[in-house]
This record gives structure tokens, C-alpha cells and sequence, in this order.
């Protein structure tokens, strides 16, 4: 038999943890001394132990180990298991590390402030497009709202259109016709004569538009977008209407070599009264 101290060392666990577990019922001594309380485990009990922190690292709690425990959950059930948490914590990673880059984003979007204009915008003429599109609304138009919607939409208009395409894909946005959030319409340009089954069709206008291109994920898209309507005001134009935005390049490799044009439709005048 191996003393608690052993059996700790032996399971890469605390004592404490030990004492605990037994408190709990989730891992009891194979025998205590009557006379001294000290604690003896056996070499056999260290699976069970082994199970118990892995379920534990999981995210179980301890009442849903034991439970897991005391059901004898086996080795291809407990495999199952890690590889649907990680998948879930990497998912979580991910979730994450978005959430901190459109954070930062706004950091330097504060930083920005009486900066000189971006000189990266051009104001030309964008020419209408012929575009299949699908929908769906969006709570607000921030970039952790528009993306859970936008990226399911852009797999369905892709899947249907892909081939079919006569451009790079884009998305544009209009107020819902009642209600608050935005709509958000992820569209291919195409042929005339194209079968667009599941789609609408959509003619875009021609517009005056004053773009420029972000580069990299649009988690940060905040601050290409202040940068873009910074250079509008202080060259005597105003906004006239929500952003188009091209994705030139998109969903393909490393976010950092993504290549997004968004284009504000502007006019002259100034600010709107």
C-alpha cells in the first residue's frame, strides 16, 4: 500500500487534493489506521485518479465527476470527451482573441483622435453590380454583431453561386423595415441569365464612394472605418448611406493577408444638417 504522500506523488496530485477527493467521496483510501488517521491507498485506485483530473480539466465539477466515475465511463468514452472540449476551447480561443482585437481596435480608434486624415482614400466612381444575395438581420452593426450572421449567410450565398460568380463577394446593409438592427445582405455579383435559386437579386446602384482597404480580420474593421470617415468630413464631404464592403480577399489563410474595400457613399456638402 501506498501512503497518502506516495499515492500523491505517484498521481502528480496534491495531498490536499487527496483529502479533499475523500472528503467528497470521489476517491476514499483502500484503509485508514484506526489509531493514527493516516491515509493508504493501492497502486490500482491511481486510474480512477488519472480520470478524475482529466474530467476535472475538462470543466466537469467534482459532483459530475463522481457521477461520471461511479458510472465507470471507459477510455474511448473518456477520449470522446477530451476531444469535445477541446474542440470547445478552442472554439472559446478563438471567440476570445476576436473579442480582444475589436477591443484593441476601439483603444486605437481612441489613440486616432486629432490625428491628420488617412491619405490611403480615394473618392471614385463605383460602378453598379447585378448581385444574388441572402439575409439576415443583425442586432446592431458593430463587428461582433455583424459577423455571427454574415459568415453563415456568405457560406450559403457561396455555396449556391460560387461558381456562378462574376466578382468578388460583398455585403451592404439597409435598415429593417421596422424594429431595431440592421440588415445584413451578403451577395455575388453575377451574369444576367444565372439561376439564383434561393437568392434575390439585387441591382446596386452606381455611387459616389470614398474607399479604402482594410487590411487584415474584421475584428478590427472599427478603426479602417474611423480612419475612412475622418478623411469624408475633413475633405468637405458627408456620409450617404451605410458602407459597401468588397472582400478582395477573405475566409481563405491567415486573416492577416485579408483584403477588404470598404466603400462610403459619400456627397459634397459637409456635415448633414
Amino acid at each position: 500500500m501506498l501512503s497518502i504522500g506516495d499515492f500523491a506523488r505517484h498521481g502528480r496530485v496534491s495531498v490536499r487534493m487527496l483529502r479533499h477527493y475523500d472528503a467528497i467521496g470521489l476517491l476514499r483510501p483502500a484503509r485508514v489506521d484506526a489509531s493514527t488517521g493516516y491515509r493508504y491507498y493501492e497502486a490500482a485506485q491511481l486510474p480512477r485518479l488519472h480520470r478524475a483530473v482529466a474530467l476535472k480539466e475538462l470543466g466537469f465539477t467534482l459532483v459530475q465527476v463522481r457521477a461520471v466515475l461511479d458510472d465507470q465511463v471507459d477510455v474511448a468514452e473518456l477520449r470522446g470527451m477530451l476531444r469535445l472540449r477541446r474542440a470547445e476551447l478552442q472554439e472559446q480561443i478563438a471567440v476570445d482573441a476576436e473579442r480582444l482585437a475589436r477591443v484593441e481596435a476601439r483603444l486605437m480608434v481612441i489613440g486616432m483622435e486629432g490625428a491628420a486624415p488617412s491619405d490611403e482614400v480615394t473618392i471614385r466612381r463605383v460602378p453598379g453590380a447585378r448581385v444574388a444575395t441572402v439575409s439576415g438581420l443583425a442586432a446592431g452593426y458593430g463587428p461582433e454583431q455583424i459577423g455571427p450572421v454574415i459568415g453563415p449567410l456568405f457560406a450559403e450565398v457561396r455555396r449556391r453561386l460560387d461558381a456562378a460568380a462574376a466578382g468578388p463577394p460583398l455585403a451592404f446593409y439597409t435598415d429593417p423595415p421596422e424594429g431595431d438592427g440592421i440588415l445584413v445582405h451578403a451577395g455575388l455579383p453575377v451574369a444576367g441569365g444565372v439561376p439564383v435559386d434561393g437568392c434575390v437579386m439585387v441591382d446596386l446602384p452606381a455611387i459616389e464612394a470614398a474607399t479604402i482597404v482594410h487590411r487584415g480580420p474584421m475584428a478590427d474593421v472599427v478603426r479602417t472605418g474611423h480612419s475612412l470617415h475622418t478623411w469624408v468630413e475633413a475633405h468637405g464631404y458627408r456620409s450617404d448611406g451605410y458602407f459597401r464592403e468588397v472582400y478582395h480577399v477573405y475566409g481563405r489563410g491567415d486573416p492577416d493577408t485579408w483584403r477588404t474595400e470598404l466603400q462610403e457613399p459619400v456627397v459634397a456638402g459637409g456635415a448633414a444638417g
